[in-house]
């Protein structure tokens, strides 16, 4: 399910038994459904987690006191097939102000059938986070991107179930 290569990338994928259309909207509309809210960079709880699903759109936490927490930009868009985001933390789980030591996320959504369809995650330039970048290698692992990956199973085709 999972791999690290050479070349700083992390790769996972997993299968939803949900047409693409459905996969692509419950990723990009129910984001906060997928994403924990304790795994955010704001020193308060947040409220919920927001991804803009353009490009130029941005992926941001809210905090119950109104706060935010902007930590991803969208790069690419093409509904339903991708989603492309950029990674603006750093390896001491800050955020990144220089955007040319950020790294990049790719969602690809496969049709394998109608009622069907495969995600595949790449996570990759990790190296341009510079020292210390090794950290986020982790990331295809427990609390990771895993974790991600089985809640918006589980959002996926809890919604195809009661549709």
């Amino acid at each position: 399910m999972n791999s690290t290569d050479i070349n700083s990338s992390l790769h996972l994928s997993i299968t939803v038994d949900v047409p693409i259309e459905h996969a692509f909207e419950t990723f990009t509309e129910r984001f906060d459904d997928i994403k924990p809210h304790d795994q955010n960079l704001l020193s308060v709880p947040i409220e919920r987690t927001v991804l803009e699903a353009r490009a130029g759109g941005t992926v941001y936490d809210l905090g119950e006191d109104g706060s935010t927490c902007t930590w991803a930009r969208v790069l690419a868009c093409d509904p339903p097939n991708l989603l492309v985001i950029s990674w603006d933390i750093t390896p001491q789980w800050e955020l990144e102000t220089d955007l040319s030591r950020t790294s990049e996320v790719e969602f690809r959504f496969v049709a394998e059938s109608p009622q069907r369809t495969r995600v595949e995650l790449e996570h990759r330039h990790l190296d341009r986070h510079g020292n210390g970048w090794e950290r986020f290698t982790t990331l295809d692992k427990g609390n990771g991107w895993p974790l991600y990956l089985d809640r918006f199973r589980a959002a996926a085709e809890g919604a195809a179930s009661r549709v």
